[in-house]
């Protein structure tokens, strides 16, 4: 188990570190997600569509994922999922304002 944990990099990590990796790692299964909860529901209506819940996990990991951007200090990293906030939001707001 520790040589897979070396392989991957998570091997010397202190526990607050851990739980960074943790949470960044949640953030993108999250944002992951939302291409697993379109593709199904195209499927399902045999027709492209993209569900109000891509929208929530769009917003949600990448909430996360900005977070974990700020934390790791990569500027170029939370300015893509700023923008991307924005994107999300602004649709869900034309979803919701029917």
């Amino acid at each position: 188990m520790s040589y897979l944990l070396e392989i991957i990099g998570l091997y010397n990590l202190t526990f607050s570190e851990f739980l960074w990796v943790s949470f960044g790692t949640l953030g993108q299964l999250i944002f992951f997600s939302r291409w697993l909860v379109q593709w199904y529901q195209s499927e399902r209506t045999k027709t492209s569509v993209i569900p109000v819940t891509f929208w929530w996990c769009s917003l949600f990991g990448g909430i996360i994922t900005l977070i974990y951007a700020h934390h790791i200090g990569s500027f170029p990293f939370m300015l893509a999922q700023a923008i991307g906030l924005i994107v999300y939001s602004r649709n869900l707001f034309l979803i919701y304002r029917k």
